[in-house]
C-alpha cells in the first residue's frame, strides 16, 4: 500500500526467514562464510576455542605505557627558538590566583561604574533628592547636575529616555481590549 498508484505494492507479510544463496560464491582458497558453515555433526568433534599462546601475555605490561599518538613531528626552528628564549613561566600559586581575581573584579567594578555614570546619572540625582540636606548631598547634587548637562550634550541620556518612554507607554496601554492606544487617547 502506498500513497502513489504507480508504486508497486509492498507485501505486508513478515520478513523472510530463509536467506537466499549468496550471489558471490567463495573464491578457490577462500573458506565459506560463517553463516553458511554446516553444523558440526555429532561424529565430528567441534573445534576447541582459540586461546592466546602463553608467550603473548606479558605480566608486567601496562596499557598506559603505550603511545596513543603518532611520533613527534619535526619542530619549526623558530618555534623551538621561541620556546628556548621565552620559556613558559611557573604556574601561579594561590596568592597569584587571588591577585589575578582581585584585578579582574576591580576592572569589572570600574567599567560598571563608568557605564552607570555615563548612561544613568538621573538615578544619582534622584538618590540625592531623597537624602537629608547637607554639605555632601549639596556637592553631589551640583556635580550630578553638571555631569548630566555634559552627558546630555553627547546624547547619553537618549537610551534611558527611550526605555522609560517605552515602559510608560506599555503601562498606560489598555490591555483589556487588545488596543494599544494609551489612556490619554494618543
Amino acid at each position: 500500500m502506498s500513497d502513489r498508484p504507480d508504486d508497486p505494492d509492498i507485501p505486508l507479510a513478515p520478513l523472510p526467514t530463509t536467506l537466499p544463496p549468496s550471489p558471490f560464491p567463495p573464491l578457490q582458497d577462500e573458506a565459506t562464510p560463517y553463516l553458511d558453515d554446516p553444523e558440526p555433526s555429532p561424529t565430528q568433534p567441534a573445534e576447541p576455542p582459540f586461546t592466546d599462546p602463553p608467550s603473548d601475555w606479558i605480566q608486567t605490561a601496562d596499557a598506559h605505557d603505550l603511545p596513543t599518538a603518532p611520533g613527534p613531528e619535526p619542530v619549526n626552528p623558530l618555534l623551538a627558538l621561541g620556546r628556548f628564549a621565552f620559556p613558559p613561566g611557573e604556574p601561579p600559586d594561590e596568592e597569584g590566583l587571588a591577585a589575578r581575581d582581585r584585578r579582574w573584579t576591580s576592572r569589572v567594578i570600574v567599567i560598571a561604574t563608568v557605564f552607570l555614570l555615563t548612561f544613568n546619572i538621573a538615578s544619582v540625582q534622584n538618590w540625592v533628592r531623597q537624602q537629608e540636606p547637607g554639605w555632601v548631598t549639596t556637592t553631589v547634587s551640583r556635580l550630578s547636575e553638571v555631569w548630566s548637562e555634559q552627558m546630555a550634550l553627547l546624547g547619553a541620556e537618549r537610551p534611558r529616555e527611550a526605555v522609560r518612554e517605552a515602559y510608560e507607554n506599555a503601562r498606560d496601554s489598555d490591555w483589556r481590549s487588545g488596543d494599544s492606544t494609551t489612556a490619554d487617547g494618543s
